[in-house]
């Protein structure tokens, strides 16, 4: 009778562990499809890529971001900005949260000339491809700073700002565990530690945001830069259309350590 008891509440037991699993597994579909949509529905939404515009609510004016690395400008820059949105009557000057002054609400037949005006590079705030990276002030400004998140992130930013990947890619790069750089919520993150930089992977922010998973530890700034440029390539040549981390988990671990045999 005891027996009986035992084999009926192991059986029990693992038609609830079934329906946990089938449960997961349905929530990460179901993930995998909300983020699928959200970047069909941003491709659709009218941007002009070629341009480097962004649509506004009105779907007849345009934000135009010119690149400032880790928003870092001349003042000579920033005059130039205010000139552009006061002839091209903008509606906003809007600071964004990857570290570009967005010019808001120009014409389309006015962003050639607006472009022309500024002299700038544009900075690559829609397509598929690296297109921010974040850098806090690290040891060059900060008193908190750990690591030369300035440093690592202009270099970062020459090397991979607006390389083509099969999704939207962002880095982050903070000199110290405050992460003001969101470090954890990107793509590839970099965080200074007292012995070298920390490097994750596959965190994302938007809709189903994601904690990145951690790669290495206490590297040197040679050693982050050739770590970055073994995952970029990696993910370059995946045949997927989802953002890193997702793809990663996409098959639980066994996905994510082929990667790290890959890159590490």
């Amino acid at each position: 009778m005891v027996e009986e008891e035992e084999k009926g509440k192991k059986k029990g037991e693992e038609k609830e562990e079934e329906k946990k699993e089938e449960e997961k597994e349905e929530k990460k579909e179901e993930e995998e499809r909300k983020e699928k949509k959200e970047e069909e529905e941003e491709e659709k939404r009218g941007d002009l890529l070629e341009k480097g515009a962004i649509v506004q609510r009105d779907y007849e004016t345009y934000a135009i971001a010119p690149h400032f690395p880790g928003g870092l400008c001349e003042p000579s820059a920033l005059r130039k900005v205010a000139e552009v949105a006061e002839k091209y009557k903008a509606a906003a000057l809007k600071l964004t949260s990857a570290q570009r002054i967005a010019i808001v609400g120009i014409a389309e037949s006015e962003i050639e000339n607006a472009w022309n005006d500024l002299g700038l590079p544009p900075g690559y705030a829609i397509g598929l491809c690296v297109r921010s990276v974040k850098f806090c002030p690290g040891t060059t400004f900060c008193k908190r700073g750990k690591q030369d998140a300035v440093k690592l992130g202009l270099e970062l930013d020459k090397r991979f700002h607006g390389m083509a990947l099969p999704s939207k890619f962002k880095i982050g790069v903070s000199g110290c565990t405050n992460c003001c750089a969101e470090s954890w919520i990107k793509d590839l993150g970099f965080v200074g530690m007292p012995r070298g930089w920390r490097v994750v992977v596959g965190g994302a922010a938007g809709a189903s945001p994601r904690i990145a998973e951690v790669l290495a530890e206490n590297l040197s700034d040679d050693e982050a830069l050739e770590l970055a440029d073994r995952v970029l390539n990696y993910y370059k040549n995946c045949e997927t259309k989802l953002r890193l981390g997702r793809y990663l988990k996409k098959d639980g671990l066994e996905e994510f350590e082929k990667f790290k045999r890959a890159v590490l």
